[in-house]
């Protein structure tokens, strides 16, 4: 996959960055080139060689055609947790590096969910914020929204409606 300078991209585990710009440095002898991205929401630089943009998982923004399939995602993906923590940790730690918007959101649908349950430990807590973040800084990107406005799309889209019930 190949960017270009100004491309809005997803980087997992940090959120949207920009291509700043493309550089070609010298290491061990041979000649690799580099994209130089922004992360947003912190400013921090990061370097990834583009022969490796696969493997990190860097991509695309998703299409605004996307965002309600994340959405009706977030409400209708079955939750499945596995009941050792340290298991359901590697699991979604495990998700959370794809940086596959719709694995991030079975995450964060994950972890919201066990929170209503009962209290995640300090990892997942933080796992659960990166997950909500990562979610609402993309939709927010590709929407051209305030992240405000996106957080209430994803507060509903994770609470579950309530059941009717037929009146005899």
């Amino acid at each position: 996959m190949n960017f270009s300078v100004g491309d809005k991209v997803v980087y997992p585990n940090h959120g949207v960055g920009v291509i700043e710009r493309i550089n070609v440095c010298s290491i061990s002898g041979h000649q690799e080139s580099f994209y130089h991205l922004k992360i947003i929401s912190n400013s921090m630089m990061v370097m990834v060689p583009t022969a490796n943009v696969q493997d990190v998982g860097l991509r695309r923004l998703i299409k605004k055609d996307e965002v309600n399939k994340v959405l009706d995602h977030l409400k209708t993906a079955k939750v499945s947790n596995h009941p050792d923590w340290k298991n359901r940790f590697k699991e979604n730690s495990e998700k959370m590096r794809t940086g596959c918007i719709f694995d991030v959101a079975d995450v964060l649908k994950c972890l919201s969910f066990l929170s209503h349950h009962r209290v995640l430990s300090f990892r997942e807590k933080k796992m659960l914020d990166r997950a909500r973040y990562l979610i609402i800084s993309e939709v927010a990107t590709v929407e051209n929204l305030p992240e405000v406005k996106v957080e209430e799309l994803v507060d509903r889209a994770l609470i579950p409606l309530p059941v009717k019930r037929a009146h005899a």
